[in-house]
């Protein structure tokens, strides 16, 4: 004989509270503008010493429509060694969301917390692509911890604020 279990019906406004909860949806994901210079080629891609890398990499976010957002991610890296550039990589990707029933409260955490994390790979990867392309190692990036980037910044403003 086999047990059987009594499963409660979900209540007739289930459909309702499914409704009601936060949705999000990556609408798409594209190269906005991307730049790579090789400014000293060939004499770059033969030096021995390993280049000084700096990085640099922003958010903005910006309403597209109504529940649409555009959320960019741009990042900047030059190498040299010395004085002497080796490259420059620029990429501006971007993505668009679709958000429904986001609390006002919590749009600008999604937007600039979890909306890069989630396009960071495919950025990435393009990078990676760029200077394997111009002749380099991949420019493997660190993943980026966005939440630590967004409360150092929250933190910024306070200070500026009780200034």
């Amino acid at each position: 004989m086999a047990d059987e279990i009594d499963v409660p019906a979900a209540p007739a406004d289930g459909d309702m509270q499914m409704q009601d909860l936060p949705q999000v949806s990556i609408l798409t994901q594209y190269v906005k503008d991307l730049s790579f210079e090789n400014p000293n080629a060939p004499g770059s891609l033969q030096s021995t010493e390993p280049p000084r890398i700096d990085v640099n990499v922003s958010v903005n976010a910006k309403r597209g429509g109504d529940n649409v957002f555009e959320v960019e991610l741009k990042i900047s890296a030059k190498a040299a060694v010395g004085d002497v550039t080796s490259f420059v990589v620029e990429l501006l990707y971007a993505g668009v969301f679709g958000l429904a029933n986001v609390p006002e409260e919590a749009l600008e955490p999604f937007l600039i917390i979890e909306a890069p994390r989630i396009i960071f790979p495919f950025a990435r990867r393009i990078v990676a692509d760029c200077t394997r392309d111009g002749g380099f190692p991949p420019l493997m990036l660190d993943p980026i911890d966005f939440a630590s980037l967004y409360m150092a910044q929250q933190g910024q403003g306070a200070q500026v604020g009780n200034a």
